[in-house]
């Protein structure tokens, strides 16, 4: 079996970026990390993902005039380590249209929050001022529009009566840590297939994993 040459895309310091790099050490993973990419030099998940013997690269954003050179600059980058698939794990850079459309279906996004409720940021604090009852993260195919595009898995989690933005955020980001790596195992097996704006396929062995209650 071939393995997707898969490149994760982070800002800070990536903790979904080692829930990934842990599932793909599986032996029957259908991806493999290749390359870990910043748009921030200084980003702490880099250093990590050297030391755990990764390909790093970084692309300063503030030295291009504009995104798109940006893009094209982490192109270049992607194409030298023959990449297949694309995980954004916390990245901090709205992404052209040019680039998503040039990896569209094969470039992934996890969302804190239950799409397509909560797109944006400051999900959690949202959310409590809201009064919601249920909340979570999802997994999704990235399209033009921020966050949208196809959903291939979530995870929901009770909101509880005495939560702040730390403790729902912290109950999802373990959520998160599940769900990435089997999206990423659905999507790079082929096991899924998208038709209009709907994840179709095969479900998991796990038959709660595709919507995961979760305390």
């Amino acid at each position: 079996m071939r393995r997707l040459r898969t490149a994760i895309f982070i800002s800070g310091r990536g903790s979904n970026m080692d829930a990934l790099i842990a599932a793909a050490r599986e032996k029957d993973f259908p991806a493999e990390i290749a390359l870990v990419m910043s748009n921030r030099p200084e980003a702490e998940g880099l250093v990590r993902a050297k030391a755990m013997g990764l390909a790093t690269a970084a692309v300063d954003h503030k030295i291009y005039a504009g995104r798109e050179e940006f893009e094209r600059s982490m192109q270049q980058v992607l194409e030298t380590y023959r990449i297949d698939f694309i995980c954004l794990a916390g990245f901090l850079r709205l992404l052209t249209p040019w680039f998503i459309n040039l990896w569209s279906g094969r470039m992934l996004n996890i969302h804190p929050a239950l799409l397509p409720s909560y797109r944006g940021l400051h999900t959690h604090e949202r959310a409590l001022a809201d009064g919601v009852k249920i909340h979570g993260c999802t997994v999704h195919f990235v399209v033009p529009q921020m966050d949208e595009g196809p959903i291939v898995a979530q995870a929901a989690v009770p909101v509880l009566d005495d939560d702040t933005p730390e403790s729902l955020g912290a109950r999802v980001l373990r959520q998160e840590h599940r769900i990435y790596p089997l999206a990423l195992r659905l999507a790079a097996s082929g096991a899924v297939r998208v038709e209009g704006n709907r994840v179709l396929g095969a479900v998991p062995t796990d038959p709660g994993a595709m919507t995961v209650p979760a305390v």
